[in-house]
């Protein structure tokens, strides 16, 4: 399923902010600065792209949980770095330890569990359930 995926492999992103990222997207009395649901949309990117480095034809990865701090907020405009680092395989989960940086500091650390499946399988399962709220 995920093959050559080892506890101890790492992977690193960089993000340019950009306006779009504001906080001010979700609601307009917050700090102009990155977003946390970007940071975490973006630790959950890094993640995701080391594990489809590994995937056998037909798998996916999905998030499963993610325990996020926000520790320091980042101006727009600067880059963020994310490190991912796989902590724990058990089975078809995967348990990552994340870090991002800005420019100046250390803005946020993570952990986030992802679960290998099989696409067809799952979209399946999707299609099913959409079906039950779908006019006949």
């Amino acid at each position: 399923m995920g093959k050559n995926l080892t506890v101890g492999m790492s992977k690193e992103l960089t993000l340019k902010t950009l306006p779009e990222h504001s906080a001010q997207r979700f609601f307009q009395n917050l700090p102009n600065v990155f977003a946390t649901p970007f940071l975490g949309g973006f630790m959950e990117q890094v993640c995701a792209s080391l594990i489809d480095e590994h995937l056998e034809p037909g798998m996916q990865s999905v998030g499963m949980s993610m325990n996020l701090k926000h520790i320091a907020p980042t101006p727009l405009g600067m880059e963020i770095k994310v490190v991912c680092e796989v902590t724990a395989i058990e089975g078809r989960k995967v348990t990552f330890k994340l870090e991002a940086f800005d420019e100046v500091e250390k803005v946020g650390e993570a952990t986030h569990e992802r679960f290998l499946i099989k696409a067809d399988k799952f979209n399946a399962h999707v299609l099913e359930k959409a079906k039950k709220i779908s006019p006949s």
